[in-house]
């Protein structure tokens, strides 16, 4: 079974900055594109980053210049490096894996549980 766990996630003041890490775990043949996306209450998700197994990233407008997405492939884990956090950051953070199993023909995709994301005085 594919699991995906984010963690770091908490409170902090406007202009603080904050880690999340994302670690795929359980067997599978290949761990391809991974991304991070958040939900605020009453909005839509919405894209964060997203980063290629290659190390070609992706951002939204709303976090360029002050996020930066990246991964460890040899440990299976995603980063979100998230400086200069506004209080409209405040939100869900989840991740999301592409992930192909070794008794899948195709790739699937694959959610973490979310962590939040509190910014506020």
């Amino acid at each position: 079974q594919v699991q995906l766990v984010e963690s770091g996630g908490g409170l902090v003041q406007p202009g603080g900055s904050l880690r999340l890490s994302c670690a795929a775990s359980g067997r599978f043949a290949s761990l391809n594109a991974m991304g991070w996306y958040r939900q605020a209450p009453g909005k839509q998700r919405e894209l964060v980053a997203t980063i290629t197994s290659g190390g070609i990233t992706n951002y939204g407008d709303s976090v360029k210049g002050r996020f930066t997405i990246s991964r460890d492939n040899a440990k299976n884990t995603m980063y979100l490096q998230m400086n200069s956090l506004k209080p409209e950051d405040t939100a869900v953070y989840y991740c999301k894996g592409t992930v192909r199993r070794f008794e899948a023909r195709l790739p699937y995709d694959y959610w973490g549980q979310g962590t939040q994301v509190t910014v506020s005085a």
